[in-house]
């Protein structure tokens, strides 16, 4: 029996003494293993330091100027950030320039609306400035109407309109500034011809008539006295149609121009008279019917000139 313990007691401690030179061998491999790869590292290498170590980022927060410059192999990775150097940034993004258009359409956006602004107010200050007169008798002409309105202030506009549901016209007369529209409130009643004006604040301001189409001489402001100016005409009427309608009622025509486009649903006209009389006639006839539609006259502020012919290419 003892001989048999001290076997057995023999056997464990050669196992014992077997693991223990099995652990040691394994240590010393791993050791060998990492003394060899510390050879190969370069032996002149610096050590490396981030640029925030020992201080040397400044109350500023700023990147130091010694940072070397990121950039990602992937273009989609860095496509929305800025790059920065030492001079501060610099976007180098694909984004950049859409980015700068966007801004660009901001600021145009914002002129259109302020340009927009700028429009509406002087139209109000137009419409302040502006007063609407009604029952004007038909041989009331406008130099006559801004004539007795010149009394109240400087008129800078007069434009007389034919009223189709009426033998009587209105107008729009605009002054210089507020005060002369106030003053020619105090006109409503006064005869004009065989009826009282009405004289009431305006709504609207009076559109301004493109200069470029202005009577250019004294012959042209002949033409404008036997001109008048036709709208809510027909589509299916033609010219020939529209001569024949004030020529029965008013007096020869001399000249007429039919104007029509795709988009509006009604066509406009200028009919220039012989006589300056049938121009005055004309004016009697707003709200008869033209084909389907009952026309409107008023007088006209241009001429109707002749067209120029085009010239033909060889």
């Amino acid at each position: 029996m003892a001989a048999a313990a001290a076997a057995a007691e023999d056997a464990i401690a050669v196992e014992a003494a077997a693991a223990e030179e099995t652990e040691e061998s394994e240590y010393e491999r791993g050791v060998k293993r990492l003394v060899e790869l510390l050879s190969k590292l370069n032996p002149s290498a610096k050590e490396f330091f981030p640029s925030s170590h020992g201080g040397k980022r400044g109350p500023d927060r700023r990147l130091s100027p010694d940072a070397p410059i990121y950039v990602a192999t992937n273009d989609n990775y860095c496509s929305n950030y800025p790059i920065f150097d030492a001079s501060g940034y610099k976007d180098l993004s694909s984004n950049g320039q859409q980015n700068r258009r966007r801004r660009n359409g901001y600021n145009q956006g914002r002129r259109r609306t302020n340009d927009h602004r700028a429009r509406r107010a002087e139209r109000e200050d137009s419409i302040r400035r502006t007063v609407y007169v009604s029952d004007i008798d038909h041989n009331v002409t406008e130099e006559k109407l801004a004539e007795i309105f010149a009394s109240c202030g400087q008129v800078v506009d007069c434009r007389v309109c034919g009223d189709p549901h009426s033998v009587l016209r209105f107008a729009f007369v605009e002054f210089s500034d507020e005060d002369g529209a106030r003053a020619a409130l105090s006109l409503g009643g006064t005869m004009l011809g065989y009826y009282p004006l009405r004289v009431l604040p305006s709504r609207t301001a009076i559109l301004p008539v493109n200069p470029k189409f202005l009577p250019r001489s004294e012959d042209e402001k002949e033409m404008v006295v036997r001109t008048v100016y036709c709208t809510n005409i027909d589509k299916k009427a033609t010219q020939t149609d529209v001569q024949a309608f004030f020529e029965e009622y008013c007096g020869e025509v001399s000249r007429l121009r039919l104007l029509g486009d795709n988009v509006h649903s009604t066509r406009i006209a200028f009919v220039e008279f012989v006589d300056a009389e049938s121009a005055i006639a004309a004016l009697n006839c707003s709200g008869m019917l033209l084909g389907a539609l009952p026309v409107r006259v008023s007088p006209s502020k241009t001429p109707v000139r002749p067209r120029v012919p085009r010239a033909t290419s060889h």
